[in-house]
């Protein structure tokens, strides 16, 4: 049986992957300290040249979550995604009409898009979101369940829908110090 924790480009302390959570193309990701991944996740790291998939620090990916695409992907510190979370970072580019679609279609008859998805440090994608390619989600975000992101999210907000609309606000001042605390706290 393989070890969980091997074969990674980067791997920090703390790191708890369940066995029964799948992440291909592990030298493509680098995945910090204080990381959970649970069962039946599926991430695809990138391939040799590509940008890595980045997890950041204190990193809880639930079950059935899925990041796929072949582009950049980069989760920050202290952020959650919730049993169901879909993130793409590339698809097919099917709109024009002039090509063939899916993995099983060689490469020259295809027309695959590659980008990216980056979200800031203490966001939370709540259960079912789905991200959608070239994406920011900015730093503090909480994003209710069933949510659709198909543009960039502005920082400390509470977003919810499909498209996913701003409603609310979020404390960054309490949640710094939080952080504050913590780091503090386990640098003794």
């Amino acid at each position: 049986m393989m070890d969980p924790l091997r074969g990674y480009g980067k791997i920090g302390a703390n790191v708890r992957i369940y066995p029964l959570a799948r992440l291909v193309l592990r030298e493509g990701i680098e995945i910090g300290s204080n990381v959970i991944i649970d069962d039946f996740a599926f991430i695809v790291g990138g391939k040799p040249g590509d940008p890595p998939v980045r997890i950041g620090d204190y990193v809880h990916i639930a079950s059935h979550t899925s990041f796929t695409g072949g582009g950049e992907l980069v989760l920050g510190d202290f952020t959650s995604y919730g049993s169901g979370t879909k993130i793409v970072t590339g698809s097919e580019h099917f709109t024009e009409g002039d090509c063939l679609t899916n993995p099983s279609v060689p490469a020259p008859f295809r027309r695959a898009k590659r980008s990216f998805v980056r979200i800031g440090k203490h966001s939370i994608l709540g259960l079912n979101v789905t991200v959608l390619p070239g994406v920011t989600i900015g730093e503090g975000c909480a994003v209710g369940a069933n949510s659709l992101v198909i543009r960039d999210l502005e920082p400390w907000g509470v977003y919810a829908g499909s498209p996913a609309r701003r409603i609310g606000e979020r404390p960054s001042e309490r949640i710094y110090q939080l952080e504050k605390e913590l780091r503090e706290q386990c640098s003794r």
